[in-house]
């Protein structure tokens, strides 16, 4: 049975539910969370993402999960999905900048709940708040080997426009006008 999801804004009381999200759906995808760099965005949603000019939404789930695995929980349910917007100008300094852009950051779906449309949903409704936001387009980069995410831009419309590496990471970079 398909579950649910509710998007909304963040709230200060998800914090622990989007790091453990963070934590676990990285150690899935094959990417040790320690790993990633610059995820001190996660611990100030507020300044990095809200007050940045961006936004950040929580996918809450209705409870209807086939597995066993234990979501992380929030204050009005469990977290399924998440992710975020910022501008580009005010990402990490190590990141492309292209002005008037909008980038994606830390777009998560729980393993369980993956393959239900979650993270369709969650893309689609940061495009439209990155829309209302006044941008035109909307950057992402991922890792190489996270195969199911290098699928799912282009899927929904993204465009590769670059490579590079960073660590031991090959990073794929794209981009689509909204």
């Amino acid at each position: 049975m398909a579950s649910e999801l509710t998007l909304r804004q963040y709230d200060p009381r998800d914090a622990h539910a989007v790091w453990e999200l963070h934590e676990w759906a990285m150690r899935v995808a094959g990417t040790d969370p320690a790993d990633v760099p610059g995820t001190d965005d996660l611990r100030a949603i507020e300044t990095q993402y809200l007050d940045a000019g961006g936004a950040f939404l929580v996918g809450i789930g209705d409870g209807e999960d086939d597995s066993d695995a234990a979501v992380p929980e929030t204050f009005d349910g469990p977290v399924v999905a998440m992710g975020g917007l910022l501008p580009s100008e005010s990402g990490h300094d190590d990141e492309r900048t292209v002005p008037g852009a909008a980038e994606l950051h830390r777009m998560r779906v729980a393993p369980p709940m993956q393959g239900r449309g979650h993270g369709r949903d969650l893309l689609a409704a940061l495009e439209r708040r990155a829309a209302q936001l006044g941008f035109e387009t909307l950057l992402a980069t991922t890792a190489v080997r996270q195969e199911a995410a290098a699928r799912f831009y282009p899927a929904a419309g993204y465009r590769e426009v670059d490579r590079s590496v960073q660590g031991e990471y090959e990073l794929i970079h794209f981009e689509k006008t909204l």
